[in-house]
């Protein structure tokens, strides 16, 4: 079995547990002791990033050089609502990511980001209950979905604030394989979680 592979898009001040929660998730994933998924993370270049509170990451790649990638995630935090969203040649990458990759996926005001490039025009999409007005708002063309953990439009998946990203990575587990897998997934991260 060819692990799927994953990225994991890093950026200035994004938040801490919307990258690092999916990292950990799709990281640990396995059946039969076999590794399911090959994590990347991609910056705009392989640079130091300064996540929020002053957490230091480098990433694996940058976005010429990276792997090809089956599911791209997008992460959010002030980072993503306040300057990427202003970074053309990120979203200009993201666009082109969309035509490439199996599933898209935002964590928490990463949705921002996939709305300001057009991705999530007539589909349904949820984001941090704190942004969620300005989804709606900003862009009309979204159905804001509120109050729920994550919002699955096949291709393209969409979940709330922070730790949701962690309930919408175990959600493509099971979507992926099946629901054993993501239960014993679970039960070794000691995450509570209804799948």
């Amino acid at each position: 079995m060819t692990p799927i592979q994953v990225g994991i898009l890093l950026f200035e001040e994004i938040e801490v547990l919307d990258f690092a929660g999916p990292f950990e998730v799709f990281s640990l994933a396995e059946k039969n002791n076999t590794k399911l998924f090959n994590v990347h993370t991609i910056g705009e270049s392989e640079s130091v990033i300064h996540a929020r509170n002053g957490l230091k990451v480098v990433p694996n790649f940058n976005i010429q050089n990276h792997p090809k990638l089956d599911i791209l995630i997008i992460p959010g935090g002030y980072g993503a609502e306040e300057i990427t969203i202003k970074n053309n040649t990120i979203l200009n990458w993201i666009k082109d990511q969309y035509q490439k990759v199996e599933i898209m996926a935002s964590v928490c005001t990463g949705a921002l980001l996939l709305a300001e490039c057009g991705i999530l025009d007539y589909k349904k999409a949820t984001t941090h209950w704190m942004d969620i007005d300005r989804l709606e708002n900003e862009y009309p063309n979204v159905t804001a979905v509120r109050n729920t953990k994550f919002v699955d439009e096949g291709n393209l998946i969409t979940s709330g604030g922070i730790s949701a990203g962690i309930n919408m990575s175990f959600h493509l587990v099971k979507k992926l394989f099946d629901h054993e897998t993501a239960e014993l997934l679970a039960k070794r991260m000691v995450y509570d979680i209804e799948l």
